[in-house]
């Protein structure tokens, strides 16, 4: 569009001397101007203001799509964990102005003295502190951005809570106004002032971990870092099966018969996605706290996979099955799946092994037979007790 209609214009703490002359510009020329009730007051909106709908929605915006002067405001930069790309994904492209400014990163990073694109920056609004999780390690800095003053004790306990008290906080109100005010301690020691003396929103924290050693950051991980009731592959076999399986930044897995979901957590923790069908409730319920633990981005399916299947929605560019496999399955996930995608099965009952061998030898694949030992107490001594060998097919589709 040769004339955009809706201007996006990033303000701060400082109100209007902080917008750029452009950005003022598009303010005052504005007849409606949508933002939160501090932004509205920030910009002396006046009878032009129009409060966002909570819960959260464009739609209101949207609703003017066309009509000439309607802006919106949103924290420093809008599309760096603002509403800029909740409104353009809506739009076409031209269809808005944009006018940032330092976002509250920026302005944070340089209170520090810390190197913004060598720390986390995120927002942590709506998601779960255990977004944190799989991050955590000594000397990494952090940037987040909180829902309000409670969020702040909460991330200060729960880094307590995590072996992570040790580490240096700073809270930091009102980022770049006149009355910004930061405080400063380890997490352990925030955490018991903002019983007394409440963090004020808008509020930033920022922290450098110190403490533990961190999740490592390669699969087959240890089993007691699941919650399992026995039925969870063992960590040697799920580093082959998740190398198998190949995880792609963005990319669906299906995990049929998922146990504890480790191999499905660790799909997500290596950058993608998964359903978990599982048919017993209790390993369900398992599956949903390790999702949780580690922030996974992971759906759980309480079924069988069989019946599942008609309903799981996308469409997933790899497969496993650690249980339950059978030759309905696999044709039925033929009939289903179009375009790339890749299977790995996991066997270990002899009938499920004699199947992968028909079916290797009809279909091609890679056949593997995994054979490991542990060494367990004999007596005052030790010695292997060898775990049962499995069987692994590896199979494309093209």
């Amino acid at each position: 569009m040769a004339n955009p209609w809706l201007s996006i214009i990033g303000i701060h703490p400082s109100g209007l001397e902080g917008l750029s002359p452009a950005a003022r510009r598009a303010l005052d020329d504005a007849s409606v101007v949508f933002g939160s009730p501090r932004h509205l007051a920030l910009a002396q909106s006046g009878s032009r203001g129009r409060a966002w709908p909570v819960p959260f929605s464009v739609d209101p915006v949207l609703q003017l799509r066309g009509q000439q002067g309607v802006a919106v405001l949103v924290s420093g930069d809008p599309f760096h964990f603002g509403a800029g790309a909740s409104l353009a994904r809506h739009l076409e492209l031209g269809e808005w102005r944009n006018y940032p400014q330092p976002s509250t990163f920026a302005w944070v990073a340089g209170e520090l003295g810390w190197s913004q694109e060598h720390a986390h920056c995120l927002g942590l609004h709506a998601r779960p502190l255990n977004t944190l999780t799989p991050l955590l390690a000594p000397r990494q800095r952090f940037i987040c951005l909180l829902r309000d003053g409670p969020a702040a004790r909460d991330l200060a306990r729960w880094l307590v809570q995590q072996g992570w008290g040790d580490s240096p906080l700073w809270l930091v109100e009102q980022a770049g106004s006149d009355q910004q005010r930061t405080r400063n301690g380890t997490a352990q020691e925030l955490a018991a002032l903002m019983e007394s003396q409440p963090a004020k929103a808008p509020v930033t924290a920022a922290f450098e971990a110190r403490g533990q050693s961190g999740l490592p950051q390669v699969a087959g991980r240890p089993i007691d870092a699941f919650v399992h009731d026995g039925q969870i592959t063992k960590s040697p076999v799920r580093a082959m099966t998740l190398a198998a399986l190949a995880p792609r930044q963005g990319e669906w897995l299906w995990d049929l018969g998922a146990g504890s979901g480790s191999v499905a957590v660790e799909w997500c923790l290596a950058g993608g996605q998964a359903i978990c069908v599982e048919q017993h409730a209790e390993r369900a319920a398992n599956i949903a706290l390790n999702a949780q633990r580690y922030a996974a981005a992971l759906e759980v399916v309480h079924d069988h996979a069989l019946a599942a299947l008609p309903r799981l929605q996308p469409q997933p560019q790899a497969v496993f099955v650690g249980g339950g496999f059978s030759a309905a399955l696999f044709d039925a996930l033929c009939m289903q799946l179009s375009g790339p995608w890749r299977l790995v099965v996991n066997a270990v009952a002899l009938q499920t092994q004699a199947l992968l061998l028909q079916l290797h030898h009809t279909h091609g694949g890679q056949l593997h037979q995994l054979q490991w030992s542990e060494a367990q107490s004999l007596g005052s001594m030790h010695s292997w007790a060898p775990a049962r060998p499995l069987v692994q097919w590896v199979w494309s589709h093209q």
